[in-house]
């Protein structure tokens, strides 16, 4: 039986990259039929990761079936995980988040979470001396990976470890780290084609803080001027989008890579309570910039307070 490997919903890059990255691994180094897929359409700059690194797409799936084998990578939340998830036969997890709880498994399994910024930091350790064995294709999407989930070194999960790792991929492949960044993170900033609804969802997590379920998106752009040139409609659309997802509220934030900030939208009188209680802010508008907000796991999402 092959083994599915797949990340979260709404796949950014390393829920794109590491699947790919894992199912080579079983299948060329361990020998265990093994194949990537994916729970959605890649973001833009996953999408342009795979055409740079001649990498083709995964399958979409919407489902998983019954005792089905698969390995669960850069997520634990079976939020983000398919309906039916828990009868599956889950035979792996590669993560480096929270431990969320909830799913059930068949038997003993691998479970590998370290505090690194990107499961494909992970599993260059994990592949250890058999990444030389590695084409450049997956080399490429391993570093791909980590710059898009350190934005270039400068979010704050950054590990000097993922540093390392991120600086002797491109050290290998012959490629500029910095020229690389750019290129991604410009593909990520193009959403003019997205509707609101899918801005909304492009990076989302779904989160129940003090009972209340909150979507949480994050765009991550250098031109966020794009993005905010749009917020009435966006704001507009977020009750819907909740609705249709069976949340309280969609919070999106904004987050300009190259300034270090994140700006939040303020749609209703819950958002602002909840930026105030969460973030020490005092909204007087529809927005309000977070100074220094990049990371969703460690400054947004522990920060929440309803």
């Amino acid at each position: 039986m092959t083994t599915k490997v797949f990340g979260h919903k709404a796949p950014d890059t390393d829920s794109t990259g590491s699947p790919i990255i894992w199912a080579w691994y079983l299948n060329d180094v361990q020998g265990v039929p093994a194949a990537p897929v994916l729970l959605g359409e890649p973001n833009t700059e996953a999408a342009f990761v795979l055409k740079h690194w001649d990498l083709e797409k995964p399958e979409i799936i919407s489902g998983v079936a019954e005792g089905e084998k698969v390995v669960i990578v850069d997520t634990n939340n079976p939020a983000e995980l398919p309906e039916g998830i828990n009868k599956a036969d889950i035979t792996a997890i590669i993560d480096h988040h929270k431990l969320v709880g909830g799913l059930e498994t068949k038997g003993p399994i691998d479970i590998t979470i370290r505090p690194l910024a990107c499961t494909a930091t992970i599993m260059y350790d994990l592949i250890g001396a058999d990444i030389a064995k590695a084409p450049r294709g997956i080399k490429g999407a391993m570093l791909s990976c980590i710059l898009s989930d350190t934005l270039e070194f400068r979010s704050p999960t950054t590990t000097a470890h993922d540093k390392e790792v991120c600086e002797a991929l491109a050290a290998d492949l012959g490629v500029s780290i910095n020229e690389l960044a750019t290129a991604m993170f410009e593909a990520k900033s193009d959403v003019s084609s997205f509707s609101d609804a899918e801005l909304l969802r492009m990076d989302s997590k779904e989160y129940n803080v003090d009972g209340t379920e909150l979507r949480v998106s994050v765009l991550e752009t250098t031109a966020p001027k794009l993005i905010l040139d749009r917020k009435d409609s966006l704001m507009a659309s977020m009750e819907g989008v909740a609705k249709e997802d069976g949340a309280d509220q969609v919070l999106l934030f904004v987050v300009d890579i190259l300034n270090e900030e994140a700006t939040l939208l303020v749609p209703n009188d819950l958002v602002k309570k909840i930026a105030e209680a969460s973030f020490g802010c005092t909204v007087s508008g529809d927005t309000v910039v977070l100074p220094g907000v990049m990371s969703r796991k460690k400054q947004i999402i522990p920060a929440l307070k309803v």
